[in-house]
């Protein structure tokens, strides 16, 4: 998805949407327990059972903290990610 202008000999040009598009996907990778897969599909506005609507990349800005809210939504997203690894894990010790 990240796509930097390339200059002469091959060096890459990040522009400011670049840099945007590179903090959107540490948050969602980083901060809101996203996997790349689902990141990937929160970008592309695709949706799905792990992605959410990604805003619009903006100019780089100082992130602020998060909201309570938003810290609590981001622990049970990696909470829930945890859970579904232990239930795979079980039904395949199951299956064996």
């Amino acid at each position: 998805m990240l796509k930097p202008l390339t200059r002469a000999g091959g060096r890459r040009y990040y522009r400011p949407e670049d840099v945007a598009l590179v903090a959107r996907i540490d948050q969602l990778l980083h901060r809101e327990g996203y996997t790349i897969r689902g990141a990937r599909q929160a970008l592309s506005g695709k949706g799905g059972v792990n992605a959410a609507p990604a805003p619009a990349p903006q100019a780089a800005a100082p992130a602020a903290p998060m909201p309570v809210e938003d810290e609590i939504i981001a622990a049970i997203r990696i909470l829930r990610r945890h859970l579904q690894t232990i239930r795979h894990r079980l039904a395949d010790a199951l299956e064996d």
